[in-house]
């Protein structure tokens, strides 16, 4: 019994096909179909059902399924444990929000190239409950999301902290010019442009505003930061919205920052991954997640000195 076997088989099975097992491990159908083939002579039984149209598994092929996953972590393991990291070869499914890509996602990509050359990055970018989920089905093998999601199937490390603001376009609440202090319940008079339950940002202030006493009297939700940047820049409304990466925004008139009582608290940023998933390799990416995180540049590549 070989690990490429064993491959064949997990991929198979995760991703319902020989055709899509095949892409996965870089290799032809026929080989994929050659190394089940074999497996299923070495034990002397079907792991696949041939009479469905679709790749399913037989009872002894779940057994053996498994078993692999289990076997194939191991081995993952070892490798990450003993190995020196320029020869981990793997693939990271790397789970991040909009404003996570926006700011230092280049700089965590390029230490990750830097520090693990063969480890194979796929990023996803996707709302905080979308990633969630993923991670949960085994989709994703890191998600960097705001800190509103408490599973015990998954842990999780703080890795930064982000500060909000209200922001609208200049002229939008004319008050603030004269009072210099606006109360978050009369700007909840105003048309607010919030991000939603999808979003971890979005549940942390929909709560913290439930907590205040406060319900917007119109409120329409946004999911994309930066279509949500893009209407307040345009007048639409008053948002929450990331003020220290934005504020070349500010600096150039197209956004005020609203002086509101009281405050917007601040945002916990974590990286989590399932309890039984973890590894050496998760851990290091963990760690340099913490160590370049810094929501306040957009788009913030890694610097040579780093890079050298």
């Amino acid at each position: 019994m070989t690990f490429k076997q064993l491959e064949a088989l997990y991929w198979i099975a995760r991703l319902g096909g020989f055709a899509q097992a095949a892409n996965q491990l870089h290799t032809s159908q026929s080989a994929i179909s050659k190394r089940v083939h074999e497996l299923e002579q070495l034990f002397d039984t079907e792991l696949f059902d041939r009479s469905q149209r679709t790749a399913r598994l037989t009872e002894k092929g779940e057994e053996m399924f498994v078993l692999a996953r289990k076997l194939l972590d191991q081995r993952d393991a070892a490798v990450e444990q003993f190995g020196k990291p320029g020869v981990v070869e793997r693939r990271i499914r790397l789970g991040v929000t909009e404003l996570t890509a926006m700011t230092w996602l280049p700089r965590l990509v390029g230490l990750i190239q830097q520090h693990y050359p063969k480890v194979i990055l796929e990023p996803d970018v996707d709302d905080s409950l979308q990633l969630r989920d993923k991670l949960l089905a085994d989709e994703l093998d890191v998600v960097i999301v705001p800190h509103t999601f408490a599973d015990s199937r998954m842990q999780s490390k703080v890795i930064g902290r982000v500060k909000s603001a209200w922001m609208c376009k200049p002229g939008v609440i004319p008050s603030t010019a004269a009072t210099g202090t606006v109360r978050l319940h009369d700007l909840a008079r105003h048309r607010m442009l919030v991000q939603g339950n999808n979003s971890g940002t979005g549940r942390a202030y929909d709560a913290w505003m439930k907590d205040q006493g406060v319900q917007p009297a119109n409120a329409i939700v946004v999911s994309n930061l930066v279509a949500l940047t893009g209407l307040t820049v345009s007048g639409l409304g008053v948002s929450y919205l990331p003020r220290e990466c934005l504020a070349p925004l500010v600096d150039a008139g197209m956004l005020e920052v609203l002086d509101v009582t009281p405050a917007l608290p601040v945002v916990r940023y974590v990286a989590m991954h399932k309890g039984e998933h973890r590894s050496a390799l998760t851990s290091s990416i963990v760690m340099l997640a913490q160590a370049c995180c810094d929501f306040t540049r957009m788009f913030q590549a890694q610097p040579e000195e780093e890079a050298s």
